[in-house]
């Protein structure tokens, strides 16, 4: 988009919060960049420049603006809509992938050369992915040192530097201020105190509306004891992270969400972020996908009546996988015993940090899993066989489910393990992999809601009439879901 000068200028202009993290407005006479709804006044036309990056102002020698905070603004929603491999790419950076691999693991992971993915990043973002996880870095440093108490030393290590110098350097280059001073700034040097000692509290923006209902009610509704529980007003869970284990508790606010870490190593504090928001889906673009969706006349009114639906996703991939095969012709109730099952059998204990919090295990990993004996499941022989087959294609790396991977790869390869059809396969593109145009017309809740509204209720009539809702289906999903009574419909009191 910050190709197109007018529309960009409009959005400045008009200081339109719906274009933040889009892209950035560089102020050529001040050195600074902002957020297009910086509440500064707009500068004059001819000392605009818009970039598609934070990393990219930064590295052309821009600091970011003190007002508008245009690094902490939300995600580009640009990188959940695609699954081209600059997309993924990005998905991968904000994973972590760069600091604990390198660009050689990002390029592996990828399948390309390391100047294949330099050129490509470059061309479209302005900068490298080097200086994008430099960038991430930074942002993460900041979010640290406005909204905590953590001493310096242990924001730089759990921002991701090497070095207590390179953290100083960075953050002086892109804000203009030290460490301290930027703590000093912020709210008068006062910060969220956490519930919970030795835990870590941050505020998640999002760009408005955001519709809690479905969102967290999805997630509490389908959560399994031990592993996920809804307490005193939030969602709460067990986190399976590259250096240890994590809990989270995430709580919605009418501005953000209020997220709660407890991390056994601070090194994983960026990746926790990244997934957090990730199962959420606060870098959506809830605008965009209302329009489109309203333009079905049928629609419409759902849309009208509770707007910015996200889809609830998931924070480890694998185990969304494993259970959508428990769910199959189940109802909730039914899979999350199942889930328990297999929790209390194979997953790893973890301490919770809240004494009168219920979390217990993480959920098994694969290979945890691969050494399951099937006759234990209390499931028909069907079933049996494809969690086995799920779980050994997980363990032994031929099905890859991640941030990096190729929807339309992972589909296909979902399609040749016995026992999916089109609703597991689509439901783990939905909320595994996160692709947004992902659907499910023979659904039942789909089908019903479908036929309640006026809609086509067949799945091939029904695909055909959703091609206008394109590529938003996902989204189209939940509204239609939401007319049912459902528990995953209503946030939990």
């Amino acid at each position: 988009m910050y190709t197109d000068i007018d529309r960009c200028v409009r959005a400045v202009q008009s200081k339109d919060a719906r274009f933040d993290g889009w892209f950035f407005t560089a102020v050529l006479t001040t050195r600074i960049y902002c957020r297009p709804s910086c509440p500064a006044v707009p500068p004059k036309v001819e000392n605009m420049t818009f970039l598609p990056s934070a990393a990219a102002c930064q590295q052309a020698g821009f600091r970011a603006c003190k007002r508008c905070r245009p690094d902490t603004s939300p995600g580009s929603p640009e990188w959940n809509a695609r699954a081209d491999a600059v997309a993924r790419a990005m998905r991968l950076i904000q994973d972590g992938v760069v600091d604990r691999e390198g660009v050689p693991g990002l390029a592996a992971r990828l399948g390309y050369s390391t100047r294949q993915v330099e050129r490509q990043l470059s061309t479209e973002l302005g900068a490298g992915p080097l200086a994008l996880a430099r960038a991430q870095r930074a942002q993460t440093a900041r979010l640290l040192i406005e909204t905590s108490a953590l001493p310096m030393g242990d924001v730089a290590f759990a921002a991701g530097f090497a070095s207590i110098r390179a953290f100083n350097d960075t953050v002086r280059e892109v804000f203009a201020l030290s460490p301290s001073e930027l703590r000093t700034r912020s709210a008068g040097g006062r910060h969220d105190q956490p519930r919970i000692p030795g835990s870590i509290s941050l505020r998640l923006p999002f760009r408005a509306p955001l519709n809690p209902d479905n969102l967290f009610g999805h997630l509490a509704a389908t959560a399994v004891p031990g592993v996920e529980e809804w307490r005193d007003g939030a969602y709460r869970r067990t986190l399976r992270l590259p250096y240890g284990t994590g809990v989270v508790a995430l709580a919605p606010r009418p501005d953000h969400i209020a997220c709660q870490l407890a991390l056994t190593d601070l090194r994983d504090l960026t990746i926790a972020i990244s997934r957090c928001r990730r199962l959420l889906d606060l870098d959506a673009d809830p605008e965009a996908v209302d329009e489109q969706l309203r333009s079905d006349p049928l629609l419409a009114p759902l849309v009208d009546k509770a707007p910015g639906r996200r889809v609830p996703r998931t924070v480890d991939a694998a185990e969304f996988a494993v259970r959508a095969v428990l769910g199959q012709q189940v109802s909730t109730a039914a899979a999350r015993t199942h889930a328990v099952r297999l929790v209390t059998a194979h997953g790893e204990p973890v301490a919770d940090p809240d004494p009168e919090g219920g979390l217990t295990h993480l959920f098994p990993s694969p290979q945890a899993l691969a050494s399951l004996d099937p006759q234990a499941l209390a499931l028909p022989r069907s079933r049996r066989a494809t969690l086995t087959g799920l779980v050994s294609a997980l363990a032994d790396g031929s099905l890859p489910l991640g941030v990096d991977s190729d929807w339309e790869a992972a589909r296909a390869r979902l399609g040749t393990l016995p026992g999916f059809g089109p609703w597991t396969t689509e439901v783990i593109a939905m909320r595994a992999l996160g692709d947004p145009d992902a659907f499910l017309p023979s659904d039942l809740g789909v089908r019903r809601a479908a036929a309640g509204l006026g809609l086509p209720s067949t799945p091939a009539a029904l695909t055909a009439r959703a091609a206008g809702w394109r590529p938003w289906r996902a989204y189209a999903v939940q509204y239609l879901w939401a007319t049912d009574s459902h528990p995953i419909n209503h946030l939990p009191v």
